[in-house]
């Protein structure tokens, strides 16, 4: 990275180079340009997955699910097994054809996902109603030959966390399926501090081999849609397709009926299109590798050595606080770091601004004579500096970090409800989706693939999800917005990434 720092473009000016621009200088990841669509996460991008993989990862242990792994490549023979699993996944499918110098007997497919492979190792591992539920996580590496990329949004591969479960019954099945995205919603929104909407996906948008796909979208501040998690059910196709069988307690052999969900590293490019601004980087406390940075201030050797042990002992206190929301599995202490590099003051505040760091710590020898701290948080509040008296700072910085965390949530509510309509006529809707910014638009829509596409195809605009009871406006009926044709509900339609 260039010792220099580089402009952040505007996100009002362009908002693409925007989000590319606060990647490099918060020094999240750059391209792997020696390797087509791929990227490579830095530490300080990683220590962010790092964060939202035990976070996710306790709440799947807390719900009964265990960790597995299951290898990368999956024979060529499995992905066909499965009719509209290999019709959806066969365009971005990289293949292996050679090895050890010669030519493989059967090729294997990089995986792509990995409903095939465990099914495959369902089929052996359960004969019985005894052996469900089976339920089964993996933190895992995937790859599909996209076109287009865009750093942790689009790659080529990416990583990611897939649950697979197996059940006696539908009604069991999608009890889980209900259960995990619920999981996936209160991490998106207590944790990473933006709000989702829960829904279905239309039959064009499902994931391919399942009978059902519900989903949780989220919108960016540029008003388009991010499916930032999904949970499907799978009914019993992959069951029957891999001859996944179980003796029920009548003595009959049946399916099982078996679950998928998944998230993301694309939940980190979420976080940034969510909170972060003109300045860089904002991360809310609950995943910021760093909570808060002393910067040590002095103009010649006495100062400083009395401002560094003030700086250890304050580190070393507010490092001993354990912030972990209650009933976790998990301890998270306070990050705390020490700047304290040859350079200016200011040059270090330009630092960690752009990193996103919530908050930051002055202290200098007036600040010890008068035992205060001075410190300014990331963003909102008064976005001033506050002198605060260095116990009482110490004994509240926990709630004052939880009270910035609530504010991060509630400006991004805040966006969406701005930018949330409800439209009801064709020329109404195309003025709202001209140029390259969004909306989240609920409209009524006929229920026909036909009038999907066309939508897609004159606006660019998607059925992002049918809304779940609660989640967008009380089903009504009425007219489709494009066709005029009856409509059940109005569903949630926007620009997506």
């Amino acid at each position: 990275m260039s010792s220099k720092p580089e402009k952040i473009t505007p996100r009002s000016e362009d908002y693409p180079q925007w989000y590319q621009d606060v990647i490099r200088e918060a020094d999240l990841a750059e391209p792997a340009k020696v390797v087509k669509g791929c990227m490579v996460i830095k530490p300080y991008g990683f220590a962010i997955w790092e964060k939202i993989q035990r976070t996710l990862d306790s709440r799947f242990k807390d719900t009964g699910h265990q960790n597995a792994y299951f290898p990368l490549l999956v024979p060529q023979s499995f992905i066909t097994k499965e009719a509209e699993h290999v019709e959806g996944f066969a365009p971005e499918l990289a293949v292996v054809t050679h090895a050890g110098g010669e030519e493989l007997e059967e090729p294997y497919v990089v995986r792509p996902t990995s409903e095939t492979i465990i099914g495959h190792f369902f089929g052996k591992w359960i004969s019985s109603y005894r052996d469900l539920p089976m339920l089964i996580n993996q933190w895992a590496n995937v790859m599909r030959w996209e076109l287009r990329t865009r750093m942790f949004l689009r790659t080529t591969e990416f990583l990611w966390q897939e649950g697979h479960t197996a059940h006696a019954n539908h009604d069991e099945a999608k009890e889980e399926v209900r259960r995990m995205l619920d999981v996936y919603a209160d991490f998106a929104q207590g944790t990473m501090g933006m709000p989702v909407i829960r829904g279905t996906k239309t039959e064009t948008e499902r994931f391919a081999g399942a009978v059902d796909t519900l989903c949780i979208e989220a919108m960016m501040q540029d008003g388009k849609a991010l499916q930032a998690g999904t949970s499907h059910d799978l009914g019993q196709n992959f069951g029957k397709a891999f001859d996944v069988k179980f003796q029920s307690e009548s003595g009959e052999l049946e399916y099982v009926w078996q679950t998928s969900w998944g998230v993301s590293t694309r939940l980190v490019g979420g976080l940034i299109m969510t909170h972060s601004d003109d300045d860089g980087l904002v991360l809310p406390p609950a995943l910021a590798p760093i909570h808060a940075v002393i910067i040590p201030i002095y103009r010649n050797d006495e100062q400083k050595a009395a401002v560094m042990d003030a700086a250890n002992a304050l580190r070393k206190e507010l490092g001993a606080i354990d912030i972990a929301p209650q009933g976790v599995r998990y301890r998270d202490f306070l990050e705390v770091q020490i700047d304290d590099r040859d350079m200016r003051p200011g040059a270090k505040f330009y630092h960690w601004e752009r990193r996103g760091v919530p908050m930051r710590i002055e202290l200098g020898p007036k600040d010890l004579e008068k035992g205060q701290v001075c410190i300014k948080m990331r963003t909102g509040g008064t976005g001033k500096k506050e002198f605060l008296d260095r116990d009482a700072f110490v004994a509240g910085i926990k709630a004052r970090l939880d009270a910035y965390q609530d504010e991060l949530l509630a400006a991004a509510k805040a966006r969406m409800a701005e930018r949330t309509v409800t439209l009801d006529t064709w020329d109404e809707f195309v003025k709202t989706f001209e140029g390259d910014d969004s909306v989240f638009a609920w409209c009524h829509w006929d229920g026909t693939t036909q009038t999907e596409a066309a939508i897609k195809a004159e606006t660019k605009v998607t059925i992002r999800c049918i809304p779940l009871p609660g989640e967008g406006p009380d089903a009504e009926p009425g007219t489709c917005i494009k066709t005029g044709k009856p409509s059940a509900q109005r569903v949630l339609m926007a620009k997506a990434y």
